[in-house]
Formats: structure tokens, sequence, C-alpha cells
């Protein structure tokens, strides 16, 4: 089995706020991205791939004000993005609060991270609309949205449909442009260190260093403001 970053998750109260701090922190405007009508959040996106992470990007999601959920939607929105204690902090400022590994098998995954006694939630089926035609994925959603161990242990993703020759062919990274932002490297310290390397070792990720600490998500990002370190001071879920 083999998994690599999809994409680092910064949570915003709106939209809004969330661009006018990435223009602040990163200097750069995220490209447009799209509304996820079953969980009603939406989100903007930008590239920041290079030859380790040849898949990685970047999004700002916030809830979409705007949008009503379906009457037969069930569960917490991903990402803990319901959890108070969690919109209280992003009221203040957007935060890196989690990040997607891309995986050829889903379920395979999933049954791993069950072995290690890791209920990672359901492979859930979700789509949007781009530029270049629907983008289909299935990405793990636990009902009660929960991220887990503060959201160093990442939601698992599979583009396209199961019987797709070639899954990553509207990969998001393929519609966006390059931004001038690429990830130099992503880090977790966390006090269950040990559990994290294993769930990490059954579902074939690698290239994320993981050491025994206080819970935090460390991206360093290469951006036209130079070198920008986030991290992730994490209100909301520490369920493991």
């Amino acid at each position: 089995m083999q998994t690599q970053i999809d994409h680092l998750v910064v949570v915003a109260q709106t939209l809004a706020q969330g661009v006018q701090w990435c223009e602040a922190t990163l200097g750069v405007t995220p490209a447009s991205g799209g509304e996820h009508a079953q969980y009603g959040t939406h989100n903007r996106l930008f590239k920041i791939a290079t030859p380790t992470h040849p898949l990685a990007y970047f999004e700002i999601i916030a809830i979409d004000p705007s949008a009503k959920r379906p009457v037969n939607a069930t569960g917490k929105r991903w990402f803990d993005m319901d959890d108070a204690a969690l919109q209280a902090a992003v009221a203040v400022e957007p935060r890196l609060v989690h990040f997607v590994a891309n995986t050829h098998d889903i379920q395979a995954a999933r049954i791993a991270l069950k072995a290690h006694g890791i209920e990672r939630g359901p492979a859930v089926h979700a789509s949007r609309h781009s530029r270049r035609g629907l983008l289909q994925w299935q990405i793990t959603v636990r009902e009660d949205g929960q991220r887990l161990f503060n959201g160093a242990l990442p939601s698992l993703i599979q583009w396209g449909k199961p019987e797709d020759a070639e899954p990553l062919r509207l990969h998001p990274r393929n519609s966006l442009p390059r931004s001038g932002v690429s990830l130099q490297s992503l880090a977790i310290t966390h006090p269950s260190a040990d559990k994290l390397q294993a769930a990490y070792e059954a579902i074939g990720l690698t290239g994320v260093v993981i050491e025994t600490g206080p819970a935090d998500l460390v991206a360093t990002l290469k951006t036209p403001k130079g070198t920008v370190v986030l991290h992730t001071p994490n209100p909301g879920s520490v369920t493991m």
C-alpha cells in the first residue's frame, strides 16, 4: 500500500477571512474552488506541489452560510468544523488543522488502520464541479466529524471512481496554476507518537517526521514572503 500527502487543510470562519489571511501570511491569492453540498462548506485552493510531494495542494475551507445541507445528511461536518472550540479558534484567525493523504485503495487503508484499533470512518463518496469537469472522490469522514490525534492522523482520500483507469486524471493539482508556494516539509509532534508512527506505516505513508511531544502539526512552506511555518495549536478533537 502506498499513500502520500494530498493536501493541507486550513479552516477559516469565512472564506473571505481565509483569503485575506492567505494573502497576508503567504503572499498569494488562492484560486477558486467549489462547494460541497453534503457538508455545507466551500473552499479555495492553490498548488504547493514539489518533486517530493507531487500531489500537494493547499485548501482553505469554511462553512458556507448560504448553503442548506440536504435533509437526509447525517453526521457532523468533516474536519471537526462543527466543534465549538475549533469554531472559536478560527473566529480569531484561520488555522492549519489537518491534512489528507491520497491512497490508491481506500478500503484497504481503512482496514489497515482498524487492525491498529483506529476507526478512521467510512469512505464517503463526494464530488464538486470544476473547470475541467466533475471531480469525484471517496474520503473517510466519521459520523462525529472528528479528525483524530488532534488532526495528525490524515483523512484518507481516493480520487476518481473505483473503476477509473486514471483516477488522478481530474486531481485538483492538474487545474491549479503554479502559486509560488511549495511544501518543504510536514512534521508531527504528539503524545501518542508511537501509535501514530505505526498507523502511518500501516497505510504506507512516508515523508512525515513524527516525534513525541505536545500535539502539533507543522507545515514548512516556501512562499513569496520567505519561509513560513504553520503550526496547529489544536483545540477540538483529541479522540484517538
